[in-house]
């Protein structure tokens, strides 16, 4: 995706989607028949969204444009399980409402009803060296 950087000032998921697609079409051929998105350190909440608005963009897009998050997917998942046997109910639903938000996100269908306590947490790490 392209955001602006970590110490820019916030700008909407329109604007973002706006960019990412048009980098996209600039860049990528429409025999792809795909492209999936890593959160890049965005928060649960905030790669969802930005997905949503990407595909909700009233553009031709050739190629699908879907998730492959990580973190963003799973965080408030792990952070709930923490472990322990008893929260894998709380985690396993957790993580519906989270893959149920995405999938709705690569159709445009995302109404923003997904975010709760600990899904808007940023997961950017300064400095992280892979």
């Amino acid at each position: 995706m392209v955001p602006p950087g970590a110490d820019a000032p916030k700008v909407t998921p329109e604007v973002i989607a706006k960019y990412t697609v048009r980098a996209l079409e600039r860049t990528v051929p429409p025999a792809v028949p795909g492209i999936v998105f890593l959160s890049g350190g965005q928060s649960e909440e905030e790669a969802t969204v930005n997905l949503n608005a990407m595909n909700a963009l009233d553009t031709i897009k050739p190629w699908t444009l879907s998730f492959s998050y990580g973190r963003a997917l799973q965080q408030s998942v792990l952070k709930t399980w923490g472990g322990d046997k008893k929260n894998v109910p709380s985690a396993q639903k957790i993580l519906f409402i989270r893959g149920k938000a995405n999938s709705e996100a690569t159709l445009g269908k995302y109404k923003g009803d997904a975010a709760s306590s600990g899904t808007s947490e940023s997961l950017y790490v300064k400095d992280y060296k892979y």
